[in-house]
Protein backbone atom coordinates (compact mmCIF):
# COMPACT_ATOMS: atom_id res chain seq x y z
CA UNK A 1 0.00 0.00 0.00
CA UNK A 2 2.79 2.34 0.61
CA UNK A 3 4.53 1.58 -2.15
CA UNK A 4 1.48 2.14 -4.12
CA UNK A 5 0.84 5.53 -2.76
CA UNK A 6 4.33 6.63 -3.17
CA UNK A 7 3.66 5.81 -7.05
CA UNK A 8 0.63 7.65 -7.02
CA UNK A 9 2.28 10.67 -5.49
CA UNK A 10 5.38 10.81 -7.77
CA UNK A 11 2.94 10.34 -10.76
CA UNK A 12 0.58 13.32 -9.63
CA UNK A 13 4.16 15.13 -9.33
CA UNK A 14 5.17 14.54 -12.97
CA UNK A 15 2.33 14.87 -13.93
CA UNK A 16 2.41 18.91 -12.83
CA UNK A 17 5.71 19.55 -13.33
CA UNK A 18 5.22 18.46 -16.69
CA UNK A 19 2.04 21.25 -17.47
CA UNK A 20 4.44 23.67 -15.96
CA UNK A 21 7.46 22.97 -17.98
CA UNK A 22 5.29 22.82 -21.13
CA UNK A 23 3.48 26.25 -20.58
CA UNK A 24 6.45 27.89 -19.05
CA UNK A 25 8.84 26.29 -22.34
CA UNK A 26 6.28 28.19 -24.55
CA UNK A 27 7.09 31.24 -22.45
CA UNK A 28 10.68 30.93 -22.83
CA UNK A 29 11.96 29.65 -26.46
CA UNK A 30 12.25 33.30 -28.07
CA UNK A 31 15.43 34.62 -27.05
CA UNK A 32 17.52 37.07 -29.50
CA UNK A 33 20.66 35.47 -29.68
CA UNK A 34 23.89 37.62 -31.21
CA UNK A 35 25.14 36.01 -34.68
CA UNK A 36 28.03 37.59 -35.65
CA UNK A 37 31.03 37.15 -33.70
CA UNK A 38 31.21 38.68 -30.39
CA UNK A 39 33.56 36.92 -28.44
CA UNK A 40 36.44 38.38 -26.53
CA UNK A 41 38.88 36.07 -28.40
CA UNK A 42 39.49 35.66 -31.98
CA UNK A 43 37.54 32.52 -33.80
CA UNK A 44 39.06 29.44 -34.60
CA UNK A 45 39.29 28.04 -38.17
CA UNK A 46 39.56 24.87 -36.94
CA UNK A 47 36.35 24.53 -35.62
CA UNK A 48 32.56 24.90 -36.64
CA UNK A 49 30.55 27.54 -34.50
CA UNK A 50 26.58 27.74 -34.20
CA UNK A 51 24.10 29.01 -31.11
CA UNK A 52 21.78 26.47 -29.72
CA UNK A 53 19.44 26.73 -27.16
CA UNK A 54 18.33 24.12 -24.52
CA UNK A 55 15.48 24.22 -21.59
CA UNK A 56 16.48 22.93 -18.43
CA UNK A 57 14.09 21.22 -15.66
CA UNK A 58 12.44 24.25 -14.39
CA UNK A 59 11.55 25.44 -18.20
CA UNK A 60 14.15 28.34 -18.66
CA UNK A 61 15.98 28.45 -22.04
CA UNK A 62 19.66 28.21 -21.75
CA UNK A 63 21.63 30.19 -24.68
CA UNK A 64 25.00 28.36 -25.76
CA UNK A 65 27.79 28.25 -28.21
CA UNK A 66 28.33 24.70 -29.80
CA UNK A 67 31.80 23.98 -31.07
CA UNK A 68 32.62 21.16 -33.40
CA UNK A 69 35.66 19.98 -34.54
CA UNK A 70 35.79 20.50 -38.66
CA UNK A 71 34.78 17.00 -40.82
CA UNK A 72 34.54 15.23 -38.04
CA UNK A 73 33.05 12.25 -38.35
CA UNK A 74 30.90 9.49 -35.92
CA UNK A 75 29.74 9.52 -32.05
CA UNK A 76 32.14 11.97 -30.57
CA UNK A 77 33.19 12.76 -26.81
CA UNK A 78 31.78 16.42 -25.42
CA UNK A 79 32.17 19.02 -22.98
CA UNK A 80 30.12 21.20 -21.53
CA UNK A 81 31.81 24.58 -19.97
CA UNK A 82 30.30 27.16 -18.20
CA UNK A 83 31.79 29.93 -15.79
CA UNK A 84 33.33 32.17 -14.47
CA UNK A 85 30.50 33.22 -11.99
CA UNK A 86 29.07 36.00 -13.24
CA UNK A 87 30.48 36.06 -16.49
CA UNK A 88 28.94 35.32 -20.40
CA UNK A 89 29.62 32.43 -22.60
CA UNK A 90 31.72 34.97 -24.90
CA UNK A 91 34.99 34.88 -22.74
CA UNK A 92 36.48 32.39 -21.11
CA UNK A 93 33.86 29.00 -21.24
CA UNK A 94 34.08 30.16 -24.36
CA UNK A 95 37.47 30.16 -24.83
CA UNK A 96 37.95 26.84 -23.47
CA UNK A 97 35.47 25.22 -25.16
CA UNK A 98 37.02 26.41 -28.72
CA UNK A 99 40.27 25.27 -27.65
CA UNK A 100 38.88 21.84 -26.28
CA UNK A 101 37.01 21.37 -29.98
CA UNK A 102 40.41 22.22 -31.21
CA UNK A 103 41.41 18.76 -29.65
CA UNK A 104 38.75 16.43 -30.84
CA UNK A 105 35.48 17.43 -28.64
CA UNK A 106 32.06 18.62 -29.26
CA UNK A 107 32.21 21.25 -26.74
CA UNK A 108 29.12 23.53 -25.65
CA UNK A 109 29.50 27.14 -23.87
CA UNK A 110 26.73 28.13 -22.18
CA UNK A 111 24.86 30.91 -20.24
CA UNK A 112 23.62 30.14 -16.91
CA UNK A 113 19.79 30.94 -16.28
CA UNK A 114 19.43 34.47 -15.84
CA UNK A 115 22.05 35.45 -17.17
CA UNK A 116 23.85 36.69 -21.05
CA UNK A 117 21.63 35.40 -23.42
CA UNK A 118 19.61 32.85 -21.38
CA UNK A 119 15.99 33.24 -20.20
CA UNK A 120 14.26 34.72 -17.20
CA UNK A 121 14.21 37.95 -14.97
CA UNK A 122 15.52 39.21 -12.84
CA UNK A 123 19.00 39.06 -14.16
CA UNK A 124 22.07 38.13 -12.55
CA UNK A 125 20.07 35.85 -10.09
CA UNK A 126 21.79 32.68 -8.70
CA UNK A 127 20.72 29.50 -7.34
CA UNK A 128 22.51 26.35 -6.16
CA UNK A 129 19.92 24.48 -7.14
CA UNK A 130 19.25 25.88 -10.51
CA UNK A 131 22.81 26.40 -11.62
CA UNK A 132 23.62 22.39 -11.17
CA UNK A 133 20.47 21.89 -12.83
CA UNK A 134 21.77 24.20 -15.56
CA UNK A 135 25.19 21.65 -16.36
CA UNK A 136 22.72 19.03 -16.13
CA UNK A 137 20.73 20.42 -18.73
CA UNK A 138 23.30 20.64 -20.76
CA UNK A 139 24.43 17.08 -20.35
CA UNK A 140 20.89 16.47 -21.26
CA UNK A 141 21.32 18.22 -24.64
CA UNK A 142 24.58 16.90 -25.34
CA UNK A 143 23.01 13.23 -24.96
CA UNK A 144 20.80 13.49 -27.61
CA UNK A 145 22.80 14.91 -30.10
CA UNK A 146 23.53 12.69 -33.12
CA UNK A 147 27.24 13.68 -33.16
CA UNK A 148 27.61 12.81 -29.46
CA UNK A 149 28.25 9.68 -27.70
CA UNK A 150 25.76 9.94 -24.78
CA UNK A 151 28.63 7.28 -22.57
CA UNK A 152 31.10 10.18 -23.62
CA UNK A 153 30.44 13.28 -21.75
CA UNK A 154 32.39 15.86 -19.47
CA UNK A 155 31.61 19.39 -18.22
CA UNK A 156 34.47 22.15 -17.16
CA UNK A 157 33.60 24.51 -14.62
CA UNK A 158 35.35 27.54 -14.01
CA UNK A 159 36.08 30.18 -11.24
CA UNK A 160 32.56 29.66 -9.08
CA UNK A 161 31.15 27.00 -11.60
CA UNK A 162 34.07 24.69 -10.97
CA UNK A 163 32.37 24.21 -7.69
CA UNK A 164 28.77 23.78 -9.32
CA UNK A 165 30.69 21.08 -12.01
CA UNK A 166 31.90 19.21 -8.11
CA UNK A 167 28.28 19.53 -7.42
CA UNK A 168 26.57 18.31 -10.70
CA UNK A 169 29.06 15.82 -10.71
CA UNK A 170 28.46 14.39 -7.15
CA UNK A 171 24.44 14.23 -8.82
CA UNK A 172 24.89 13.30 -12.52
CA UNK A 173 26.02 9.30 -13.20
CA UNK A 174 26.37 10.76 -16.61
CA UNK A 175 29.24 12.68 -16.38
CA UNK A 176 32.33 10.49 -16.97
CA UNK A 177 34.56 13.70 -16.54
CA UNK A 178 34.71 16.63 -14.89
CA UNK A 179 37.73 19.45 -14.84
CA UNK A 180 37.44 22.69 -12.36
CA UNK A 181 39.42 25.38 -13.33
CA UNK A 182 40.38 28.47 -10.83
CA UNK A 183 37.63 26.81 -8.46
CA UNK A 184 35.65 29.13 -5.95
CA UNK A 185 33.28 26.90 -3.88
CA UNK A 186 30.71 29.72 -4.00
CA UNK A 187 28.76 28.41 -0.63
CA UNK A 188 31.97 29.17 1.61
CA UNK A 189 32.77 32.05 0.33
CA UNK A 190 29.02 33.43 0.94
CA UNK A 191 28.54 31.89 4.04
CA UNK A 192 32.35 32.79 5.87
CA UNK A 193 33.36 35.23 4.05
CA UNK A 194 37.24 35.83 1.95
CA UNK A 195 39.81 32.67 3.88
CA UNK A 196 36.87 32.23 5.89
CA UNK A 197 37.00 35.36 8.24
CA UNK A 198 33.29 35.55 8.85
CA UNK A 199 32.90 31.81 9.74
CA UNK A 200 30.94 32.15 13.18
CA UNK A 201 26.83 32.60 13.84
CA UNK A 202 26.99 35.81 14.46
CA UNK A 203 28.71 37.23 11.38
CA UNK A 204 26.36 35.25 9.25
CA UNK A 205 23.07 36.07 11.41
CA UNK A 206 24.22 40.39 10.23
CA UNK A 207 24.69 39.17 7.13
CA UNK A 208 21.45 37.26 6.83
CA UNK A 209 19.65 40.69 8.58
CA UNK A 210 20.65 42.90 5.61
CA UNK A 211 19.86 40.21 3.23
CA UNK A 212 16.42 40.19 4.53
CA UNK A 213 15.95 43.70 5.15
CA UNK A 214 16.86 44.02 1.54
CA UNK A 215 14.15 41.64 0.22
CA UNK A 216 11.71 43.35 2.00
CA UNK A 217 12.72 46.44 0.59
CA UNK A 218 13.09 45.20 -3.29
CA UNK A 219 9.55 43.64 -2.96
CA UNK A 220 7.80 47.05 -1.36
CA UNK A 221 9.55 49.00 -4.65
CA UNK A 222 8.40 46.16 -6.85
CA UNK A 223 12.62 45.94 -8.28
CA UNK A 224 16.04 44.46 -7.52
CA UNK A 225 19.10 46.05 -7.25
CA UNK A 226 22.48 45.89 -8.43
CA UNK A 227 25.37 44.35 -6.18
CA UNK A 228 27.74 46.68 -8.49
CA UNK A 229 29.62 44.32 -10.22
CA UNK A 230 34.00 44.86 -10.35
CA UNK A 231 34.00 48.38 -9.79
CA UNK A 232 34.70 50.86 -13.09
CA UNK A 233 37.21 52.70 -10.49
CA UNK A 234 40.07 50.96 -7.94
CA UNK A 235 40.30 51.90 -4.50
CA UNK A 236 43.49 52.99 -3.56
CA UNK A 237 43.48 50.27 -0.67
CA UNK A 238 41.96 47.66 -2.96
CA UNK A 239 43.23 44.23 -2.29
CA UNK A 240 45.08 42.30 -4.96
CA UNK A 241 42.30 39.99 -5.69
CA UNK A 242 39.89 42.86 -6.73
CA UNK A 243 43.19 44.25 -8.92
CA UNK A 244 43.37 40.93 -10.80
CA UNK A 245 39.44 40.96 -11.52
CA UNK A 246 39.54 44.42 -12.74
CA UNK A 247 42.69 44.07 -14.78
CA UNK A 248 40.22 41.25 -16.54
CA UNK A 249 36.25 42.22 -16.66
CA UNK A 250 37.47 46.43 -16.94
CA UNK A 251 39.79 46.51 -20.19
CA UNK A 252 39.54 45.06 -23.32
CA UNK A 253 41.22 41.72 -22.24
CA UNK A 254 37.90 40.34 -21.19
CA UNK A 255 35.46 42.89 -21.00
CA UNK A 256 31.90 41.97 -22.25
CA UNK A 257 28.70 44.09 -22.37
CA UNK A 258 26.52 40.82 -21.46
CA UNK A 259 28.87 40.11 -18.44
CA UNK A 260 27.66 40.49 -14.77
CA UNK A 261 31.32 40.89 -13.41
CA UNK A 262 32.06 43.50 -16.19
CA UNK A 263 29.14 45.41 -15.47
CA UNK A 264 26.12 45.74 -12.79
CA UNK A 265 27.55 42.11 -11.25
CA UNK A 266 24.60 40.27 -9.67
CA UNK A 267 21.56 41.30 -7.73
CA UNK A 268 22.29 42.16 -4.13
CA UNK A 269 19.86 39.21 -3.04
CA UNK A 270 21.26 37.59 -5.47
CA UNK A 271 23.45 34.50 -3.96
CA UNK A 272 21.69 34.71 -0.64
CA UNK A 273 20.67 31.19 -0.59
CA UNK A 274 24.56 29.94 -0.70
CA UNK A 275 24.76 30.87 2.89
CA UNK A 276 23.01 27.17 4.02
CA UNK A 277 23.14 25.06 1.38
CA UNK A 278 26.76 23.61 0.79
CA UNK A 279 27.44 22.56 -2.54
CA UNK A 280 30.48 20.33 -1.99
CA UNK A 281 28.91 18.02 0.73
CA UNK A 282 28.76 15.34 -1.44
CA UNK A 283 32.01 15.61 -3.45
CA UNK A 284 33.60 12.68 -1.31
CA UNK A 285 30.95 10.39 -2.96
CA UNK A 286 31.98 11.41 -6.77
CA UNK A 287 33.04 8.34 -8.33
CA UNK A 288 33.67 9.84 -11.48
CA UNK A 289 37.23 10.98 -13.00
CA UNK A 290 38.12 14.59 -11.65
CA UNK A 291 41.04 17.18 -12.21
CA UNK A 292 41.00 20.07 -10.22
CA UNK A 293 43.44 22.90 -11.12
CA UNK A 294 44.35 26.34 -9.95
CA UNK A 295 47.01 28.81 -9.74
CA UNK A 296 49.22 28.26 -7.21
CA UNK A 297 49.14 32.51 -6.10
CA UNK A 298 45.43 32.97 -6.69
CA UNK A 299 44.01 34.00 -3.44
CA UNK A 300 41.28 31.58 -4.26
CA UNK A 301 43.85 28.78 -4.28
CA UNK A 302 42.55 27.73 -0.95
CA UNK A 303 39.36 26.85 -2.22
CA UNK A 304 40.69 23.70 -4.86
CA UNK A 305 43.17 22.25 -1.90
CA UNK A 306 40.68 21.83 0.71
CA UNK A 307 37.76 20.61 -1.67
CA UNK A 308 40.06 18.19 -2.77
CA UNK A 309 41.43 17.40 0.75
CA UNK A 310 37.61 16.96 1.37
CA UNK A 311 36.87 14.74 -1.70
CA UNK A 312 39.99 12.52 -0.97
CA UNK A 313 39.12 12.10 3.14
CA UNK A 314 42.77 10.87 3.64
CA UNK A 315 42.08 8.24 1.17
CA UNK A 316 39.06 6.51 2.65
CA UNK A 317 36.39 8.28 0.86
CA UNK A 318 34.41 6.54 -1.98
CA UNK A 319 36.14 9.22 -4.20
CA UNK A 320 39.65 8.42 -3.79
CA UNK A 321 39.26 4.98 -4.12
CA UNK A 322 37.73 5.19 -7.34
CA UNK A 323 41.56 6.54 -7.97
CA UNK A 324 40.55 9.06 -10.78
CA UNK A 325 40.75 12.03 -8.96
CA UNK A 326 43.98 14.71 -9.48
CA UNK A 327 44.50 18.30 -7.94
CA UNK A 328 47.22 20.51 -10.26
CA UNK A 329 48.66 23.49 -9.40
CA UNK A 330 50.25 25.92 -11.64
CA UNK A 331 53.39 27.67 -10.43
CA UNK A 332 52.98 30.98 -9.94
CA UNK A 333 49.75 31.71 -11.39
CA UNK A 334 47.18 34.24 -10.05
CA UNK A 335 43.34 33.25 -10.58
CA UNK A 336 42.51 35.14 -13.70
CA UNK A 337 45.37 33.49 -15.20
CA UNK A 338 43.77 30.49 -15.63
CA UNK A 339 40.77 32.20 -18.02
CA UNK A 340 42.49 33.48 -20.45
CA UNK A 341 46.18 33.04 -20.84
CA UNK A 342 46.99 30.47 -23.18
CA UNK A 343 50.31 29.95 -22.41
CA UNK A 344 49.31 29.10 -18.08
CA UNK A 345 46.11 27.28 -18.48
CA UNK A 346 47.31 23.72 -19.23
CA UNK A 347 44.99 22.87 -22.16
CA UNK A 348 47.37 19.58 -23.18
CA UNK A 349 46.64 18.38 -19.93
CA UNK A 350 43.31 19.34 -20.00
CA UNK A 351 42.96 17.14 -23.48
CA UNK A 352 44.89 13.76 -22.43
CA UNK A 353 42.89 13.91 -18.75
CA UNK A 354 39.19 14.16 -21.61
CA UNK A 355 40.90 11.31 -23.51
CA UNK A 356 41.98 8.88 -21.02
CA UNK A 357 38.24 9.23 -18.95
CA UNK A 358 35.95 9.67 -22.37
CA UNK A 359 36.55 7.17 -23.95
Amino acid sequence: MKKTLISLLSLLCFSVAAQTLNTTQTMNTALTLTQEWDKTFPQSQKVSHRKVTFTNRYGITLAADLYVPKNAEGRMAAVAVCGPFGACKEQCSGLYAQTLAERGFVTLAFDPSFTGESAREPRFMASPDINTEDFQAAVDYLSCRDDVDAERIGILGICGWGGMALNAAALDTRIKATVTSTMYDMSRVNANGYFDGGDNADARHEAKVALNAQRTKEFAQGSHEQGGGVPAELPADAPWFLKDYHNYYKTSRGYHPRSGNSNGGWTKTGCMSFLNQPILKYSDEIRSAVLMIHGEKAHSCYFSKDAYRDMMRNGESVAAKAGNKELLLIPDAVHTDLYDNLEVIPFDKIGEFYRTYLK
